[in-house]
């Protein structure tokens, strides 16, 4: 894990297409702003691992035959 400290404004560069924005700190919360091509789906890890267990039982529907 890299480890980073960046100031209000300050951009964290990742790869060609993908910039990490600080775009607000306010007391324990830090506000991102994140661009990124479109092909590249961009989620809080919560949605994320909802995402991954909604497709973990199609997978498997498709992989049985059903």
């Amino acid at each position: 894990m890299l480890v980073l400290t960046r100031k209000l404004g300050e951009e964290i560069v990742i790869g060609d297409g993908i910039k990490v924005i600080v775009t607000a700190i306010e007391r324990n919360k830090v506000r991102l702003g994140i661009v990124a091509p479109p092909e590249v789906r961009v989620d809080r890890a919560e949605i994320h691992r909802r995402l991954c267990e909604f497709a973990a039982p199609a997978a498997a529907e498709v992989a049985v035959g059903g």
